[in-house]
């Protein structure tokens, strides 16, 4: 007993085995549909309903995403991979203002389009990205130095600062007569934000 105790102990550990192709499809399904949910009713939605879009049943989006918070954390992981990669590649770009007020006007129209990541931002700290990314965090950041040592925004904002006018902008569209005249309301924060000449 002792012996097959040892060579259990010894014997190394297996990688999980891949996922079956009919999985992964599934899985896929599973998280396009959550993500227009999410984004048309926010995070009440019962995961029923994405199961429901996603036409799989609800045992298979509970086998992927074992809780709600599971499978919404999978949605804005893969938004959050993509701004990342938008961000990284406006620190290539040479002019270093545009690339600033890009990322930023992007990420509006990013979290407008997903009631669920607005959601998320008024609930957490960091309005959403601190917890949730260190990298947009400090990507953000780099844009915003390069942007303020080029003379393309004020030296006296800080990342605090333009996360909170980005959470504005967000939540203003729900208070806007026109919600369409947001896009209006983002030009009058970034002509705000820019260097005085």
């Amino acid at each position: 007993m002792a012996k097959e105790t040892a060579v259990a102990a010894a014997a190394p550990e297996t990688a999980a085995p891949p996922m079956r192709a009919d999985a992964r499809r599934n899985r896929l399904r599973v998280l396009a549909a959550a993500e227009e949910v999410f984004a048309e009713q926010g995070l009440a939605v019962p995961l029923d309903e994405i199961a429901r879009r996603a036409g799989v049943g609800a045992g298979t989006v509970y086998r992927h995403f074992p809780t709600k918070e599971a499978l919404f954390e999978a949605v804005v992981a893969e938004r959050v991979q993509g701004l990342l990669g938008d961000g990284e590649a406006l620190l290539a770009t040479p002019d270093a203002g545009a690339a600033f007020f890009e990322f930023f006007t992007r990420k509006i129209e990013q979290a407008s389009l997903n009631k669920a990541l607005v959601d998320a931002l008024e609930l957490s700290s960091g309005y959403g990205f601190r917890g949730g990314s260190e990298q947009i965090w400090k990507v953000a950041g780099q844009l915003l130095r390069r942007a303020q040592a080029a003379g393309a925004v004020r030296p006296d904002l800080d990342l605090d600062d333009v996360w909170a006018l980005l959470f504005g902008c967000l939540r203003a569209k729900d208070q806007l007569p026109d919600p369409s005249r947001v896009g209006h309301l983002v030009t009058v924060v970034t002509d705000g934000m820019r260097a005085k000449v």
